[in-house]
């Protein structure tokens, strides 16, 4: 799987579709969100309570990470009770030359 590449300053959307058993996009029970910048400073955002976390429709999810240090992006989004279920990815910020 090839990683995403941003330049130093970009705003990387995140984003997640939650499905039930049958496929169908559904609201899980809880939607948690956490990343980790390239210095291992780790950041968990909460469905609800941080306004980072944005609910788009129906089980669609996004998170806009500021890619301000060069380096190597984690992040994970996962969800709790009805509708559990987990998806992780990972980018590349490259830094300026200016």
């Amino acid at each position: 799987m090839p990683i995403n590449c941003y330049d130093k300053g970009d705003v990387v959307v995140c984003d997640v579709v939650f499905k039930d058993e049958d496929d169908v996009v559904a609201d899980p029970t809880s939607v948690f969100f956490v990343f980790m910048t390239p210095s291992g400073v780790q950041t968990t955002y909460i469905y609800g309570v941080d306004g980072e976390l944005v609910k788009d429709s129906t089980g669609n999810y996004h998170v806009d990470v500021s890619a301000d240090v060069e380096g190597q992006y984690h992040y994970r989004f996962y969800s709790t009770g009805t509708g559990q279920a987990a998806a992780e990815g990972q980018f590349l910020v490259k830094d300026s030359v200016f």
